[in-house]
């Protein structure tokens, strides 16, 4: 069913107030140059017809006509215009650099307003969010531009369209009418365009993907050992026809529309002129007369085509920028107000949680019971695939259960706010950030506040056992670490880390936040050889002691001497107790832990 017509022009119509007003909050000076600059660059053409007629009329009957006011009248439109133009460059300039500022700061904003990570799992939704950018930061200055551009040509044409009113009625009906066809075809073709940027996207941006990768110094190494490149350029090409075959085929129907447009135009001309011509054979125009409508009809149909172009690719900007405008006032709805987060009295727990990422998929969690008490170590083991870092994603409200509940002191998780609850944990990831950051920065966004506090990032450092490593870096704790970027003017890149340093500084940016009631640890010796392992385990004890922690980690080894030792298998609990007890049950705990085991054993040889 079709929305009502008052519908279909409110959209548009608060999409435009949107752009309009957040291109004016953007450089309010420049969008009000832009747009006095376009009307008098709109009133210029029409006076610099009539100073024409005026001198003519003058010259024709000499008498005490305005002869020398019409050419300094001429002389003052042309000076004027062209040191409008130039203003005009500017204040566009202006406009677009302060709009760029703002869009970029809004979306960024918008986009960290999203509490958890479901929507980024949407491909619909990423497509969304790159024309969202595109959009965003174009779509603003061009509205504005775009509605100078009409206020410019409204004036210009209106001018004319009355003096053609005043030198014939039937003129004005004539280009009124061509003008009203043209519009409605080009409104046409701006709604099929931006239907096909729709389409496209996904291909556009899996395309622009490949093409990262030509930069990506991870995936550097894998295309040139495996000889990817040949592979990969074939996709990206590929996916770059497609999107060239839509916008061709696209490009060819405007083409075949505007050419039949433009025909009709010429053939409106031709007739306007005629009129003009047959008029002035009758003796009903004089010189000035004419002069005044041989400008008015080019300047009428100048005028009206350029008016046409400006309300199609504003109608058309306006249909792109509705990408950016859902996404901010959908980020706005997002944050659900939720209450204060209470330090950890009691613990954490889970009841009867089920989780999967989609209705498409299997359950990652099948009714899962678990209890953290305050002050106490619990260890969740388990092969991969089981549900351990979905459970710790569903703990940190990256994403929340479809059945059950998280608690926090006995309390629904859902009934805190994202923030406060966050604030009271601190985590290691299993894929944690290798931060284009100095090393100082890549520990203290752990706590951003604490970001200018060198002794305090000193002794996270220390305890996660990385203090040495940095101090041993080329500028220290001033290290770039990363070989993409350079700080400041100097041209020579950072520092790269290996795997195991980098996860010690990752757990250095949890330990940042000693006080924080919740420590998550997933794998965070995953990295490190043994002889680091055990350096950190034994750093970590000393910092776990009092304090509630979870432990996930494939190396039993490292959650032996955790309080509790969960073992999760394909989404369920299978078994939980202390080590000494699991053990004793020669369950599925004894039995990995055995297989880890043997490794370490010296090989009997056969003989």
């Amino acid at each position: 069913m079709s929305a009502a017509p008052g519908t279909r022009l409110r959209r548009p119509l608060r999409r435009l107030a949107s752009a309009v007003t957040l291109a004016w909050t953007a450089h309010p000076v420049a969008g009000a140059g832009v747009v006095g600059i376009a009307v008098a660059m709109g009133i210029a053409p029409v006076a610099l017809a009539w100073c024409t007629k005026l001198l003519l009329d003058d010259l024709t009957v000499p008498g005490e006509g305005p002869a020398l006011w019409a050419l300094g009248g001429i002389l003052l439109v042309t000076c004027l215009s062209a040191t409008a133009q130039s203003a005009g460059r500017y204040m566009y300039a202006e406009l677009r650099r302060g709009v760029e500022i703002k869009v970029h700061s809004e979306l960024f904003t918008a986009v960290n307003r999203f509490p958890g990570l479901a929507l980024f799992e949407r491909p619909a939704f990423r497509d969304r969010l790159e024309l969202a950018g595109q959009a965003g930061q174009a779509a603003p200055s061009q509205i504005v531009q775009g509605g100078a551009g009409i206020a410019q040509a409204t004036v210009t044409a209106g001018g004319f369209l009355v003096s053609l009113a005043v030198l014939d009625p039937w003129l004005l009906v004539v280009f009124c009418v061509a003008a009203c066809c043209t519009l409605s075809a080009e409104l046409r073709l701006g709604r099929q365009r931006a239907g096909m940027l729709w389409k496209m996207s996904p291909a556009r941006r899996h395309a622009l993907n490949y093409s990262m990768l030509q930069t990506d110094l991870q995936a550097a190494k894998e295309i040139r050992l495996f000889g990817l490149a040949d592979f990969l350029h074939g996709r990206m090409t590929g996916l770059l026809r497609i999107v060239g075959q839509g916008e061709r085929a696209h490009d060819r129907k405007e083409f075949r529309v505007q050419a039949a447009l433009a025909l009709g135009g010429v053939l409106v001309v031709a007739a306007s002129l005629t009129l003009v011509v047959l008029s002035a054979l009758d003796g009903r125009l004089g010189v000035g007369d004419v002069a005044v409508a041989l400008a008015a009809v080019a300047g009428a149909q100048s005028g009206l085509s350029t008016l046409v172009r400006q309300i199609a690719d504003l109608s058309h900007v306006l249909l792109v920028f509705d990408h950016y405008h859902d996404i901010v006032n959908e980020s706005r709805r997002q944050l659900a107000p939720g209450g204060e987060a209470p330090p950890l009295s009691s613990g954490v727990g889970l009841r009867d949680v089920w989780f999967r990422y989609d209705d498409e998929h299997p359950w990652v969690l099948k009714g899962v019971d678990l209890d953290i008490p305050s002050g106490s170590t619990i260890a969740l083991v388990g092969l991969n695939g089981a549900g351990k870092t979905s459970l710790v994603k569903l703990l940190c409200r990256l994403y929340d259960p479809q059945q059950g509940s998280v608690l926090w002191n006995g309390q629904d998780a859902r009934e805190l706010s994202h923030a406060s609850l966050r604030e009271r944990m601190s985590v290691v990831f299993q894929d944690y950030m290798a931060w284009d950051l100095t090393a100082q920065e890549n520990i203290g966004v752990g706590r951003v506040e604490n970001l200018d506090l060198p002794h305090l990032i000193r002794r996270a450092a220390e305890r996660a056992g990385v203090h040495e490593t940095i101090e041993g870096l080329p500028d220290g704790y001033q290290t770039m670490l990363s070989r993409m970027f350079s700080i400041g003017d100097d041209e020579a890149a950072g520092v790269s880390l290996s795997g195991g340093q980098w996860q010690r500084v990752a757990v250095a940016r949890a330990l940042l936040r000693d006080d924080s009631d919740l420590l998550i640890l997933d794998e965070p010796s995953s990295g490190l050889d043994a002889e680091a392992e055990y350096q950190l385990q034994r750093g970590l004890r000393e910092i776990r002691r009092g304090r509630t922690t979870l432990i996930i980690s494939h190396r039993l080894s490292t959650v032996r001497f955790a309080d509790e030792i969960v073992v999760l298998r394909e989404g369920r609990i299978l078994e939980r107790g202390s080590h000494t007890e699991l053990m004793r049950r020669e369950g599925g705990y004894a039995e990995l832990f055995r297989l880890q085991a043997e490794g370490y054993q010296p090989e009997v040889a056969s003989r």
